[in-house]
Parts: C-alpha cells; sequence; structure tokens
C-alpha cells in the first residue's frame, strides 16, 4: 500500500514562493511521489497564481469549521506537480491580495486568522474527500495549529491518527499573536494557551504550539538543528527544542536538477557540464554583457543572488564593496530586493563604478539562472541560514562558493585547503565586513596566481550530489518513525 502524505505549506514553487520554502514543499514532494508515495500539497490560491488549463476544480463548495460558530465556504482546485498533486484553496477574503506574508514589507495583520483558516481547510478538505493521509508534513510557523487540531479537535477522529511532522525553515518567524486567535481557529484556550503548548509569554506562538503538538519535529540542515537549541539561535524557542530534541531531526535540502542543471538549463548562454566547461566561458561574458560589466574573461565576478534583508549579511559587501573594486581586480554582480535602504546603497555603489560592479533589484528568475552559470564566485556572508539553495545551485554550476560557517552552509560546503586543490569553496566564521573582504581577497589571490586549483575545486564542487534522493529517503524513515510513534499514542 502506498503510504499518503498530505503536506500542507503557505507556499509551493513553481505556483507561488517567497524563499527556499517553497522550493522544498515542491522538489521533496515531486520526490518522494516518483518514488511511490500518494503525495499530495495544500496550499492557499493566491491572486499570482494564474489558472490554466490545467486546473481543475476538486471541491466546489467547502465548508470549513471554525471556531465562534463559524462556518467558511470556499472552493478547492486541483493541478499536478509531477506525480504529485496540488490543491489550492480558494478563499478571496484572505489570499485574493498582493503578496503572501505581507505587502510592501507590511505584514498582514490578520495573518493568523489566514493560516489558521488554511490549517483547518487542509484537514476539512481530507474529511470531505475520503482521503486520510498516513503522515501530515507541515511546513513552518503558518501550518503550526495543524498539529493541535490533530492533538484535539480531531483527536477520535480518524484524521487524528495520522502522524505529524512539522519542518522548521526559520526561526526568525514563529507566528505570535494575540490570545484571541483560539477563538476564531476553534482551540480550546484552557487545554492549549499554556506554557507546554501554545502560549508563549502571553501571546499565542503558532510554532511553538507545533514543536509540543507534533509527532516529530525536522529542521533543513544538521548544523541548524543544533544551532536552534541553542539562546542565540532558538529565538527564544531554544529551551523548547532541547525538551523535544529527541524527535527533532536535521535532513539537508536537495536540489531540483530539472531545474538546476548546467547541461540541460534553457535560460543560459551555452549549456556544460564537468566533462567540458567551455561553456561557462560564453556564460560568464554573456552576463558581463547584460549587466555592463567590462567584457573580460580574465578578470573574477563575485556576486550574489538574495533577498537583501539582515540575515543575509549583504550590507557586509555593501561595506566594503568601493575598497574591494579599487584594491582588487575583481568584479561585482547582485541581484535581490528586500531592506529600501540597502537596495539604495548597492545602486548606488554600481552607479558609482560603471563596468566594474552591477546591481539589478528585483526578482528575475532567468537573471538569476544567468548568475550562477557566468559568476565565478557566489557570496552568502549570512549570519544564520537554516539550509540555504543557491550554494549548492552554484557548486552544480561550478561556481565557487564564498560562505560564512552557518546552517546548511556549514554542511554542505567543504574549505578549499590552499596547496592541494581539495575543498569546494571558501568558508569564514566571523560575521564581520573584515572577515568577508579578506575571504575575498584570498579568493582573489587563488583565482590569479593558483588557476589549476580553481579548477580543482570547481571539479569537486560539480562532482557532489545534490539530488533529492539521499534527503527524500531520510524524510521517508522520519514518516516511519512519526507513524509507528503515532500508533502508540493510541
Amino acid at each position: 500500500m502506498k503510504t499518503k502524505v498530505l503536506m500542507v505549506s503557505p507556499e509551493c514553487a513553481p505556483f507561488s514562493k517567497v524563499g527556499g520554502l517553497a522550493d522544498m514543499v515542491s522538489s521533496l514532494s515531486k520526490s518522494l511521489a516518483a518514488s511511490g508515495c500518494d503525495v499530495r500539497v495544500f496550499t492557499p490560491l493566491y491572486s499570482s497564481i494564474k489558472r490554466d488549463a490545467s486546473f481543475k476544480m476538486s471541491v466546489g463548495t467547502l465548508s470549513v469549521h471554525m471556531g465562534m460558530g463559524i462556518e467558511e465556504f470556499s472552493s478547492v482546485w486541483e493541478a499536478e506537480l509531477g506525480k504529485a498533486k496540488v490543491y489550492f484553496v480558494e478563499f478571496n477574503r484572505y489570499f485574493d491580495r498582493p503578496g503572501i506574508y505581507n505587502y510592501g514589507g507590511v505584514s498582514y495583520d490578520d495573518n493568523g486568522g489566514r493560516f489558521s483558516f488554511m490549517s483547518r481547510a487542509a484537514l476539512d478538505f481530507c474529511e470531505a474527500i475520503g482521503w486520510i493521509p498516513d503522515v501530515i508534513h507541515c511546513h513552518d510557523w503558518a501550518t503550526g495549529f495543524v498539529p493541535v487540531y490533530l492533538n484535539t479537535l480531531f483527536r477520535n477522529r480518524p484524521l487524528g491518527r495520522a502522524a505529524s511532522v512539522f519542518t522548521i525553515h526559520n526561526m526568525q518567524h514563529q507566528g505570535i499573536f494575540d490570545e484571541g486567535l483560539l477563538r476564531y481557529a476553534g482551540l480550546d484556550g484552557s487545554s492549549v494557551f499554556r506554557p507546554d503548548n501554545c502560549e508563549s509569554l502571553g501571546s499565542v506562538n503558532m510554532m511553538k504550539g507545533a514543536i509540543y503538538n507534533s509527532t516529530k519535529i525536522t529542521t533543513v540542515s544538521p548544523t541548524y538543528a543544533r544551532e536552534i537549541q541553542t539562546p542565540e539561535g532558538g529565538c527564544g524557542l531554544d529551551g523548547v527544542l532541547r525538551f523535544n530534541a529527541a524527535d527533532l531531526i536535521g535532513i539537508i535540502n536537495g536540489v531540483d536538477l530539472e531545474e538546476w542543471n548546467p547541461e540541460t538549463d534553457p535560460n543560459i548562454a551555452a549549456n556544460y557540464g564537468i566533462s567540458d566547461m567551455s561553456g561557462k566561458g560564453a556564460c560568464k561574458a554573456d552576463l558581463q554583457r547584460e549587466l555592463g560589466l567590462e567584457v573580460d574573461p580574465g578578470v573574477p565576478i563575485f556576486g550574489a543572488v538574495s533577498r537583501l534583508y539582515d540575515q543575509k549579511g549583504l550590507d557586509l559587501l555593501a561595506e566594503i564593496a568601493q575598497a574591494l573594486v579599487d584594491n582588487m581586480k575583481i568584479q561585482i554582480a547582485i541581484l535581490g530586493n528586500g531592506d529600501p535602504s540597502l537596495e539604495a546603497r548597492l545602486s548606488g555603489l554600481a552607479e558609482s563604478n560603471p563596468g566594474r560592479i552591477a546591481a539589478r533589484i528585483g526578482f528575475h528568475p532567468k537573471l538569476s539562472h544567468k548568475m550562477e552559470a557566468g559568476l565565478d564566485f557566489f557570496l552568502m556572508p549570512s549570519r544564520f541560514e537554516p539550509c540555504g539553495l543557491n550554494q549548492m545551485y552554484s557548486m552544480i554550476y561550478g561556481t565557487l562558493p564564498i560562505v560564512r560557517r552557518t546552517g546548511g552552509l556549514a554542511d554542505t560546503v567543504d574549505q578549499y585547503q590552499e596547496g592541494t586543490g581539495k575543498g569546494d569553496g571558501f568558508v569564514f566564521d566571523d560575521p564581520t565586513a573584515s572577515a568577508l573582504y579578506n575571504t575575498i581577497g584570498w579568493a582573489c589571490s587563488t583565482w590569479y596566481d593558483r588557476p589549476g586549483e580553481i579548477a580543482a575545486l570547481r571539479r569537486n564542487g560539480m562532482s557532489k550530489d545534490f539530488s533529492w534522493k539521499k534527503s527524500a529517503k531520510m524524510y521517508y524513515q522520519v514518516y516511519e518513525w512519526a507513524s509507528d510513534a503515532r500508533k502508540f499514542a493510541f
């Protein structure tokens, strides 16, 4: 019998995406479905999702039972995602608006209600179609009430026997709201508004509730699983995670090699692979022309594709960018958006240094592929990084990552050992501008003085297996553990 897995997620690529969560949900779902699991994803139908002929109606009228006697009526559409299915709940009051969590940098003040509704709708939908999953895999704070529902309102119903797996994608966002949210969600405050459940400092914390109520907890890298159990990385929930450490597993994300593969990528100027790297030079020249950089194959390009927020550490790059191009023969290219002040700083640096620094503000999927293929070095000076995907994309494309030793970056990038050709990137420890400057300098000197070792590092990175095959097997093992543990709960 096929293992039945329901993914509940606020994002799922290619339909909706803010960050790596969407890619992970999509890739894991496709990989598990390809291996024989019955995988279905439940996610909102945002206004940005365009329904085409491939979409079909699944349930015309779904009754969603919220608290205070409120019955909300929605529709559910479905589409294919490889061999998996994606169900989209259509409820315009909550999801027919720009942005997923916020708009213009300001979070929606009804996010608690929006994602409580999504969570309850996922469970009501399963009952409506008579499909009871073995495992419900919940992703980040927005799904935090799903495990709580399974342990309370659905406890003595068939759906209550489903095991729950909760994946923490980013501890910085926990879903903290006023206690009144529990009434709309239909949850009994006397049983769940407690320090060993959803209550945190007088407010409702959806992530905390999920951690206490889930059968198993995962996060997106082994190092991040350790970091979030410390005061520095736990964002106030380190004690809760240490208490539940026996059920916490770190699994590194994989990469969707159908989308990220230099041998087949239709977005880049020339395809190439480890056996023939000649196309990478064409990709570099194409990127230099597109960004207005001086076309010179001998000058290394250091760049980043990133959201421009404090977490990513690109303010450190902005601090040293002028000194870098003044003191080293390099080029810098940045693609991203986020903090308006950082956008302005990077744009100003590009205007002051034509041909040497380029900054494109915005989200451009095709250009992000061109960056991975055309750059020589990829910068990820993150203050924290639960998993990170771009460092893996970079190695697949023969672009050497320069990363801070944290989270998934520490788990995926092996430090270059000068003089040996071992390793596949450059790693530093301190989240400071000087540490980043010195590491870029080290990479720059290696480029000019030891080109043979640069070629070796590229081959090393491109030889790694970043597919979802290994990670999907680990998640399947977690599902089995969770299912066995859930059986003993009854």
